[in-house]
Protein backbone atom coordinates (compact mmCIF):
# COMPACT_ATOMS: atom_id res chain seq x y z
CA UNK A 1 0.00 0.00 0.00
CA UNK A 2 1.36 3.12 -0.79
CA UNK A 3 1.46 6.23 1.32
CA UNK A 4 -1.95 7.93 -0.28
CA UNK A 5 -3.63 4.86 -0.10
CA UNK A 6 -3.01 4.44 3.40
CA UNK A 7 -4.19 8.17 4.32
CA UNK A 8 -7.21 7.51 2.85
CA UNK A 9 -7.47 4.31 4.87
CA UNK A 10 -11.29 5.00 6.79
CA UNK A 11 -9.96 3.38 9.94
CA UNK A 12 -7.74 1.24 11.58
CA UNK A 13 -7.87 -2.80 11.27
CA UNK A 14 -9.93 -4.12 13.88
CA UNK A 15 -6.94 -5.89 15.64
CA UNK A 16 -5.03 -2.71 15.61
CA UNK A 17 -7.44 -1.38 18.06
CA UNK A 18 -6.79 -0.85 21.35
CA UNK A 19 -9.27 -3.22 23.93
CA UNK A 20 -10.52 -1.73 27.18
CA UNK A 21 -11.41 -4.64 29.88
CA UNK A 22 -9.86 -4.69 33.03
CA UNK A 23 -6.26 -5.92 32.44
CA UNK A 24 -6.08 -3.30 29.27
CA UNK A 25 -7.28 -0.17 31.56
CA UNK A 26 -8.41 -1.21 35.00
CA UNK A 27 -11.52 0.57 36.55
CA UNK A 28 -9.82 2.46 39.92
CA UNK A 29 -12.94 1.58 42.19
CA UNK A 30 -12.54 -2.24 40.92
CA UNK A 31 -9.42 -2.06 41.28
CA UNK A 32 -9.57 -0.87 44.85
CA UNK A 33 -12.23 -3.84 45.72
CA UNK A 34 -9.87 -6.59 44.37
CA UNK A 35 -7.23 -4.98 46.07
CA UNK A 36 -9.36 -4.65 49.57
CA UNK A 37 -10.05 -8.37 48.99
CA UNK A 38 -6.38 -9.15 48.53
CA UNK A 39 -5.69 -7.91 51.67
CA UNK A 40 -8.02 -9.74 53.19
CA UNK A 41 -7.27 -12.53 51.93
CA UNK A 42 -3.31 -11.93 52.94
CA UNK A 43 -4.48 -11.20 56.80
CA UNK A 44 -6.65 -14.62 56.64
CA UNK A 45 -3.24 -16.34 55.49
CA UNK A 46 -0.74 -15.20 58.13
CA UNK A 47 -3.88 -15.39 60.50
CA UNK A 48 -3.24 -19.34 59.68
CA UNK A 49 0.58 -19.45 61.05
CA UNK A 50 1.51 -20.41 64.45
CA UNK A 51 2.09 -18.12 67.04
CA UNK A 52 5.38 -17.19 67.08
CA UNK A 53 8.09 -13.71 66.26
CA UNK A 54 6.76 -13.63 62.45
CA UNK A 55 3.08 -13.33 63.43
CA UNK A 56 3.71 -10.95 65.82
CA UNK A 57 5.72 -9.43 63.86
CA UNK A 58 3.87 -9.23 60.96
CA UNK A 59 0.28 -9.64 61.95
CA UNK A 60 0.51 -8.90 65.69
CA UNK A 61 -1.48 -12.06 66.62
CA UNK A 62 -2.11 -12.92 69.25
CA UNK A 63 -3.04 -9.09 70.45
CA UNK A 64 -2.64 -7.87 73.40
CA UNK A 65 -4.19 -4.60 73.13
CA UNK A 66 -6.55 -4.79 70.08
CA UNK A 67 -9.35 -7.40 69.23
CA UNK A 68 -7.62 -9.36 66.44
CA UNK A 69 -7.89 -8.96 63.21
CA UNK A 70 -8.15 -5.48 64.22
CA UNK A 71 -4.15 -4.65 64.81
CA UNK A 72 -2.16 -1.70 63.61
CA UNK A 73 -0.89 -3.85 61.34
CA UNK A 74 -3.61 -5.19 59.88
CA UNK A 75 -4.50 -1.76 58.72
CA UNK A 76 -1.05 -0.96 57.63
CA UNK A 77 -1.74 -4.28 55.13
CA UNK A 78 -5.26 -2.84 53.76
CA UNK A 79 -3.66 0.71 53.11
CA UNK A 80 -0.60 -0.91 51.31
CA UNK A 81 -2.68 -3.10 49.63
CA UNK A 82 -4.68 -0.33 48.40
CA UNK A 83 -2.00 1.73 47.13
CA UNK A 84 -1.11 -1.21 45.06
CA UNK A 85 -3.82 -1.54 43.40
CA UNK A 86 -3.24 2.31 42.36
CA UNK A 87 -0.22 1.80 41.22
CA UNK A 88 -1.64 -1.19 39.62
CA UNK A 89 -4.18 1.22 37.38
CA UNK A 90 -1.01 3.53 36.99
CA UNK A 91 0.92 0.97 35.50
CA UNK A 92 -1.74 -0.33 32.91
CA UNK A 93 -2.83 3.07 31.92
CA UNK A 94 1.07 3.66 31.10
CA UNK A 95 1.36 0.87 29.25
CA UNK A 96 -1.73 1.27 27.01
CA UNK A 97 -0.36 4.71 26.23
CA UNK A 98 3.14 3.22 25.06
CA UNK A 99 0.67 0.84 23.12
CA UNK A 100 -0.83 3.44 20.79
CA UNK A 101 2.66 3.86 19.86
CA UNK A 102 2.59 0.91 17.50
CA UNK A 103 -0.81 1.32 15.79
CA UNK A 104 0.13 3.42 12.93
CA UNK A 105 -1.71 6.71 13.21
CA UNK A 106 0.69 8.36 11.49
CA UNK A 107 3.11 7.66 8.49
CA UNK A 108 6.54 6.47 9.68
CA UNK A 109 8.72 7.00 6.23
CA UNK A 110 10.73 9.35 5.18
CA UNK A 111 9.28 11.01 1.87
CA UNK A 112 5.28 11.32 2.95
CA UNK A 113 4.20 14.91 3.11
CA UNK A 114 0.57 15.81 4.33
CA UNK A 115 -1.13 18.35 2.92
CA UNK A 116 -4.74 19.82 4.26
CA UNK A 117 -6.34 16.97 2.20
CA UNK A 118 -4.88 14.11 3.76
CA UNK A 119 -5.49 15.24 7.33
CA UNK A 120 -9.16 14.13 7.67
CA UNK A 121 -8.70 10.53 7.29
CA UNK A 122 -6.19 10.48 9.71
CA UNK A 123 -8.45 12.64 12.18
CA UNK A 124 -11.33 9.71 11.63
CA UNK A 125 -8.50 7.02 12.37
CA UNK A 126 -7.85 8.36 16.08
CA UNK A 127 -11.52 9.33 16.80
CA UNK A 128 -12.73 7.43 19.53
CA UNK A 129 -9.28 6.18 20.60
CA UNK A 130 -9.11 9.01 23.55
CA UNK A 131 -10.92 10.55 26.24
CA UNK A 132 -10.55 13.19 28.86
CA UNK A 133 -8.58 10.77 30.72
CA UNK A 134 -6.22 8.66 28.33
CA UNK A 135 -5.03 8.26 24.79
CA UNK A 136 -2.33 10.84 25.10
CA UNK A 137 -1.05 10.23 21.20
CA UNK A 138 -4.49 10.24 19.14
CA UNK A 139 -5.54 13.42 21.52
CA UNK A 140 -2.45 15.52 20.45
CA UNK A 141 -2.75 14.17 17.30
CA UNK A 142 -6.53 15.25 16.87
CA UNK A 143 -5.55 18.75 18.80
CA UNK A 144 -2.93 19.59 16.18
CA UNK A 145 -4.90 18.42 12.78
CA UNK A 146 -7.22 20.80 14.22
CA UNK A 147 -5.66 23.90 14.73
CA UNK A 148 -4.18 23.25 11.55
CA UNK A 149 -7.08 23.11 9.53
CA UNK A 150 -8.71 26.22 11.29
CA UNK A 151 -4.85 28.30 11.32
CA UNK A 152 -3.28 26.74 8.40
CA UNK A 153 -0.29 27.66 10.02
CA UNK A 154 2.24 24.84 11.18
CA UNK A 155 3.74 27.07 13.84
CA UNK A 156 0.38 27.44 15.37
CA UNK A 157 0.01 23.09 15.39
CA UNK A 158 3.34 23.00 17.01
CA UNK A 159 2.30 25.50 19.37
CA UNK A 160 -0.30 23.89 20.31
CA UNK A 161 1.15 20.21 20.70
CA UNK A 162 3.48 21.49 22.79
CA UNK A 163 1.19 23.19 25.39
CA UNK A 164 -1.13 20.41 25.21
CA UNK A 165 1.97 18.11 26.17
CA UNK A 166 2.73 20.25 29.17
CA UNK A 167 -0.86 20.15 30.12
CA UNK A 168 -1.01 15.84 30.07
CA UNK A 169 2.28 16.10 32.25
CA UNK A 170 1.11 18.15 34.84
CA UNK A 171 -2.51 15.44 34.37
CA UNK A 172 -0.06 12.62 34.87
CA UNK A 173 1.85 14.26 38.02
CA UNK A 174 -2.04 14.44 39.69
CA UNK A 175 -2.84 11.17 38.88
CA UNK A 176 -0.18 9.98 41.80
CA UNK A 177 -1.41 12.03 44.41
CA UNK A 178 -3.58 9.31 46.35
CA UNK A 179 -0.28 6.78 45.87
CA UNK A 180 2.03 9.45 47.44
CA UNK A 181 -0.68 9.89 50.41
CA UNK A 182 -0.50 6.23 50.86
CA UNK A 183 2.80 6.03 50.58
CA UNK A 184 3.14 8.83 53.64
CA UNK A 185 0.03 7.27 55.47
CA UNK A 186 1.83 4.02 56.09
CA UNK A 187 4.93 4.89 57.57
CA UNK A 188 2.89 7.02 59.88
CA UNK A 189 0.08 4.49 60.63
CA UNK A 190 3.41 2.58 61.90
CA UNK A 191 4.59 5.44 63.86
CA UNK A 192 1.29 5.47 65.92
CA UNK A 193 1.68 2.28 66.54
CA UNK A 194 4.97 2.76 68.28
CA UNK A 195 3.73 5.68 70.16
CA UNK A 196 0.82 3.76 71.10
CA UNK A 197 3.09 0.52 72.35
CA UNK A 198 5.43 3.20 74.96
CA UNK A 199 2.34 4.26 75.85
CA UNK A 200 1.12 1.19 76.87
CA UNK A 201 4.18 -0.04 78.40
CA UNK A 202 4.57 3.45 80.10
CA UNK A 203 0.90 3.07 81.56
CA UNK A 204 2.05 -0.71 82.61
CA UNK A 205 4.71 0.32 84.58
CA UNK A 206 3.06 3.10 86.41
CA UNK A 207 0.36 1.48 87.45
CA UNK A 208 0.61 0.80 91.19
CA UNK A 209 -2.45 -1.65 91.03
CA UNK A 210 -0.60 -3.80 88.71
CA UNK A 211 2.69 -5.98 89.34
CA UNK A 212 5.03 -5.06 87.58
CA UNK A 213 5.75 -7.76 84.63
CA UNK A 214 9.12 -7.03 82.52
CA UNK A 215 8.27 -9.51 80.32
CA UNK A 216 4.98 -8.17 79.49
CA UNK A 217 6.11 -4.56 79.12
CA UNK A 218 8.97 -5.64 76.62
CA UNK A 219 6.31 -7.42 74.79
CA UNK A 220 4.14 -4.39 74.37
CA UNK A 221 7.12 -2.50 73.06
CA UNK A 222 8.71 -4.94 70.78
CA UNK A 223 4.98 -5.02 69.01
CA UNK A 224 5.19 -1.06 68.80
CA UNK A 225 8.76 -0.84 67.33
CA UNK A 226 7.69 -3.97 64.64
CA UNK A 227 4.90 -1.72 63.49
CA UNK A 228 7.51 1.13 62.42
CA UNK A 229 9.92 -1.35 61.09
CA UNK A 230 6.83 -3.49 58.72
CA UNK A 231 5.73 0.12 57.98
CA UNK A 232 9.00 1.73 56.97
CA UNK A 233 9.50 -1.37 54.37
CA UNK A 234 5.94 -1.10 52.54
CA UNK A 235 6.30 2.25 52.43
CA UNK A 236 10.02 1.82 50.70
CA UNK A 237 8.57 -0.46 48.41
CA UNK A 238 5.25 1.56 47.63
CA UNK A 239 7.84 4.42 46.66
CA UNK A 240 10.34 2.40 44.53
CA UNK A 241 7.04 0.81 42.32
CA UNK A 242 6.11 4.03 42.23
CA UNK A 243 9.12 5.63 40.59
CA UNK A 244 9.31 3.04 38.44
CA UNK A 245 5.38 3.15 37.19
CA UNK A 246 5.18 6.92 36.86
CA UNK A 247 8.60 6.86 34.99
CA UNK A 248 6.89 4.63 32.42
CA UNK A 249 3.56 6.97 32.18
CA UNK A 250 5.91 9.81 32.00
CA UNK A 251 8.05 8.72 29.40
CA UNK A 252 4.57 7.67 27.42
CA UNK A 253 3.84 11.44 27.34
CA UNK A 254 7.41 12.15 25.62
CA UNK A 255 7.01 9.77 23.40
CA UNK A 256 3.51 10.58 22.26
CA UNK A 257 4.89 14.45 22.09
CA UNK A 258 7.82 13.21 19.66
CA UNK A 259 5.88 11.04 17.35
CA UNK A 260 3.39 13.40 16.55
CA UNK A 261 6.37 16.26 16.37
CA UNK A 262 8.37 13.87 13.84
CA UNK A 263 5.45 12.47 12.11
CA UNK A 264 2.95 14.88 12.11
CA UNK A 265 4.15 18.37 12.57
CA UNK A 266 7.32 18.29 10.61
CA UNK A 267 5.46 16.66 7.53
CA UNK A 268 2.86 19.49 7.13
CA UNK A 269 2.69 21.49 4.05
CA UNK A 270 0.25 24.00 3.01
CA UNK A 271 0.55 24.02 -0.28
CA UNK A 272 -0.90 26.81 -2.91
Amino acid sequence: MNPTQMLQAPSLPPQARLLDGFWQRPDRKRAAALSLGAAMIFIVIGSLIPEGRTSVLFFDHPSLHFPYPLTIQNVMHVVFFLGLGELFVRWRAGAREEAFLKLGFLPEDEQTVLTPKDLGPIRRRVMGQFDRDSGFLPSLINLAILQFQSSRSVEQASSVVNSSLELLAHRVDLQYGMVRFVAWLVPTLGFIGTVFGLGASLAAAGDPAKQLDLKEVAKTLAVGFDCTMVALAQSALLVFILQIVQEQEEKAVNLAGDYTLRNLINRLYVGN
